[in-house]
């Protein structure tokens, strides 16, 4: 098999969203010159025969698989039909339309959420579909393992180069902080942030505080998914994280000594917390030579900077508080 090149056709499918523009990013910062976006309006993922005759009119030779409807606890909860339509659709497309048009590799991004509620910590690849998922992203979840066994058996039938890989918790530059679907970083980035221009003190977070959380910086994870394209091509998906977690009161206190020093804490039980743990076992992709360089107080501080940086678009889009 070929070996993706800067000269190589690269289609970033969800190239707008946080972990598609990390890894336009990335490819650009490795002088990649032939990289193939899509709009939503420019190309419906969700529509089979649009993304096949975009793919037959551009001939992308590599894919990052990246796009998806994603959320925190709240908009999973809320748009349960929705994760799971435009989920099942965007990998059913995308994947087959590969397959068609005789891409050399593809790499499929899924979510640490595939995993069950009650799992073994630290997380292994093997633990998947050994016991029930999260209620609260299990519409999510279903379409993300529906993802990774798609891939899985276009390789089985077809001999397709389809590789899977599972990030932890995201967050950095370019994140969602829309406060009705972001995920928990650029929520309590938001909530200080508000609350320190607004002059108030106290900044409440959802649930008790307790569980515990692994979370990686954007870029890292595009490093190691150009790293995947590279070096990897077996069956069964790589988890990518750090192998690192802490509590959400943890986190919210390093988030509030970055972005809104002296502010009280206050968790509010009555929300929902989600799974206790989810921690990462990234073994397998450390022993191939791959691990995390940001670290969390440095990649919180340089996300926050972005923030601030891009208020103004920000405020247009959902409303943040200069």
């Amino acid at each position: 098999m070929a070996q993706i090149q800067p000269d190589s056709r690269v289609f970033v499918a969800g190239h707008a969203g946080l972990v598609g523009s990390a890894i336009v990013r990335r490819l650009r910062s490795e002088r990649f010159t032939t990289i193939l976006t899509a709009t939503r309006e420019q190309l419906d993922l969700r529509d089979q025969a649009a993304v096949n005759y975009w793919f037959k009119a551009n001939r992308p030779e590599y894919v990052f698989l990246v796009a998806g409807t994603v959320g925190g606890i709240w908009a999973n909860s809320t748009r349960p039909a929705e994760f799971i339509y435009d989920n099942m659709l965007i990998h059913a497309t995308v994947v087959h339309a590969a397959h068609l048009y005789g891409v050399a590799k593809l790499l499929y991004l899924g979510s640490s959420c595939i995993y069950p509620r009650e799992c073994p910590q630290p997380i292994r690849e093997e633990y998947l579909l050994t016991g029930p998922l999260e209620p609260t992203n299990e519409p999510y979840a279903v379409a993300k393992i529906a993802g990774i066994k798609l891939c899985q058996a276009y390789r089985r039938q077809y001999g397709c180069h389809f590789i899977s890989a599972m990030p932890t918790n995201l967050y950095g530059p370019g994140d969602n902080f829309d406060p009705r679907s972001s995920h928990v970083i650029a929520a309590l980035m938001r909530r200080f942030h508000e609350a320190r221009v607004n002059g108030v003190d106290q900044v409440t977070v959802w649930g008790t505080g307790t569980p515990r959380r692994e979370f990686l910086h954007v870029d890292d994870l595009a490093d190691a998914c150009l790293f995947l394209m590279r070096g990897y091509d077996a069956e069964l998906h790589v988890n990518v994280g750090t192998g690192q977690d802490q509590t959400i009161g943890e986190l919210a206190a390093l988030v509030r000594d970055i972005v809104h020093p002296g502010a009280e804490i206050v968790l509010d039980p009555g929300k929902p917390d989600g799974a206790p743990r989810k921690l990462l076992d990234v073994s397998r992709l450390h022993a191939m030579g791959w691990c995390h360089k940001v670290g969390l107080r440095d990649g919180v501080a340089d996300t926050y900077r972005w923030f601030c940086e891009h208020l103004g678009e920000l405020r247009r889009e959902n409303g943040v508080v200069a």
